[in-house]
């Protein structure tokens, strides 16, 4: 029997607070879960690439689902649906991280490929790879497809919609933005039957459009509201409107890249939300300084979403 697809809608890879030895900051990470919840996100995905998973232990790992998922269940969002990030560079340890992630209480499991011999990962080695791996994992799987931090691999839609027939593979995030790709897997397999998402909110409306079950997008870190009121006009179609606000969210996820990423999304949260410090794990960079025109766009957006 086929396993169960993730529901329609907004989702964000939440970023991770540490204090400046570099240790959780529990309240900081529970305050932002918290707000991403308040703001009507669908779910949150827990040690995404956002939330730094390459950095963390096994241990901090597990430790990052149950914080979310018992904050998320203190306060009253029991429903909000966690998808735990569990990509490894071995079948061994991607399978001893997805069985972690349902112990520590995630509903879904997001695996990326292996890229660190990307001349071996052939077609056939891509799909047995997550066939394997899928065929352990205790929790329904998704792909995720993200060329930027697997040496450029990238799976395109014949992969993908091969291992959509795999019981217990149910989904996929396409953070490569290619709407073609996502419309013709979409075009094969709706919403009911696999959980198609967008990775950048760049393109939310466009896939929307295109038949996606919706996003798991960054940019929602620092304005989830906006997000859902966007979702919500496409969802009572009135386009029109929502290609206003889609137009104001391309800009910010571009604003994002270009003004630090984690480091910068960080900073931000932590001035204009009360929470939380700007420090990152090496190698990426902290944002001390927050100026120029791509910060000024993200305040505008964050201003817009104080307003929701």
């Amino acid at each position: 029997m086929p396993a169960a697809v993730p529901p329609s809608g907004i989702y964000v890879p939440a970023v991770l607070f540490f204090k400046e030895n570099e240790d959780f900051d529990v309240p900081a990470i529970k305050s932002h879960v918290l707000r991403l919840a308040q703001g009507g996100v669908t779910g949150i995905v827990v040690q995404g690439s956002n939330g730094e998973a390459q950095h963390l232990s096994h241990d901090e790992r597990k430790e990052a689902i149950s914080l979310t998922r018992k904050t998320l269940d203190e306060n009253g969002f029991q429903n909000v649906v966690i998808i735990a990030g569990c990509g490894a560079q071995s079948a061994r340890e991607t399978k001893k991280l997805c069985a972690d992630a349902k112990d520590a209480g995630a509903a879904f499991v997001l695996v990326l490929t292996p890229s660190v011999w990307p001349g071996d990962m052939t077609k056939e080695n891509i799909i047995r790879y997550h066939r394997e791996v899928a065929d352990y994992s205790p929790l329904p799987y998704m792909v995720y497809n993200f060329p930027t931090v697997t040496a450029g691999i990238d799976l395109d839609s014949d992969i993908i919609l091969t291992l959509s027939e795999h019981p217990n593979i149910v989904g996929t995030k396409l953070s490569c933005g290619n709407v073609g790709k996502l419309h013709r897997i979409t075009s094969v397999k709706p919403p009911t039957e696999f959980c198609t998402l967008a990775g950048v909110s760049e393109v939310l409306l466009q896939g929307l459009l295109s038949g996606s079950a919706g996003a798991i997008a960054a940019l929602p870190n620092l304005v989830p509201k906006l997000h859902m009121k966007m979702y919500a006009l496409y969802q009572a179609g009135k386009i029109d409107e929502a290609m206003k606000i889609q137009a104001q969210l391309g800009q910010g996820d571009w604003a994002t890249r270009k003004a630090g990423g984690v480091g910068a999304m960080k900073a931000l949260i932590s001035k204009h939300f009360g929470y939380g410090e700007i420090y990152v794990r090496r190698p990426l960079m902290t944002v001390a300084q927050l100026s120029g025109t791509y910060v000024d766009k993200l305040e505008e957006l964050i201003a817009g979403e104080k307003m929701l």
